[in-house]
């Protein structure tokens, strides 16, 4: 006898699969960035800039996110020394809350967990250009090399993999 999952039950599955495939994706990034021989994260300033610049210019899209958030929202000035914070809390925030969309989905259409993944997965990368464009904190995806865009799919796609591979595992009866 086969039971049905709630679409809370679906939800809280879906946040735990949420932070897992985030945890992938981030794994990926970093050793991507090791590989490639940078360390650097976008977060510090390279040779030849400014030590006079803005700081928030070189912050990445999740960080001035999080900044606009706490200064138009709650009114609450953010100090350059938690770009770094913000960064990495608002990914895990962004891709956990992503991670409850997926479990409300796949509890209602129960679809192949690789092919939904990788689908998944593909739409987060396209959602934020949906989001971040408007934002002003991205350029629309054409303006950006064909290397940058296949590395930012190539992420997502893990994200997405690693989002459903979890959901199933955590779904089993």
């Amino acid at each position: 006898m086969s039971t049905r999952s709630t679409p809370l039950g679906a939800v809280a599955r879906g946040l735990v699969a949420g932070a897992i495939g985030t945890a992938f994706m981030t794994i990926a990034q970093d050793l991507t960035a090791k590989l490639q021989g940078s360390g650097d994260d976008g977060e510090q300033q390279g040779p030849g800039q400014s030590q006079l610049q803005d700081p928030w210019q070189q912050a990445s899209a999740p960080a001035k996110v999080a900044k606009r958030i706490s200064e138009g929202v709650f009114q609450h000035e953010v100090s350059p020394d938690r770009i770094s914070l913000l960064t990495h809390g608002m990914q895990r925030s962004y891709g956990t809350g992503w991670g409850a969309v997926y479990g409300l989905a796949q509890g209602a259409i129960h679809a192949p967990t690789l092919r939904h993944g990788l689908l998944f997965g593909t739409g987060v990368w396209a959602m934020s250009y949906v989001e971040l464009v408007p934002m002003g904190l991205y350029e629309p995806p054409w303006k950006y090399s064909p290397s940058a865009i296949a590395s930012e799919v190539g992420y997502h796609l893990v994200y997405g993999t690693a989002t459903a591979a979890a959901y199933s595992l955590l779904d089993r009866r």
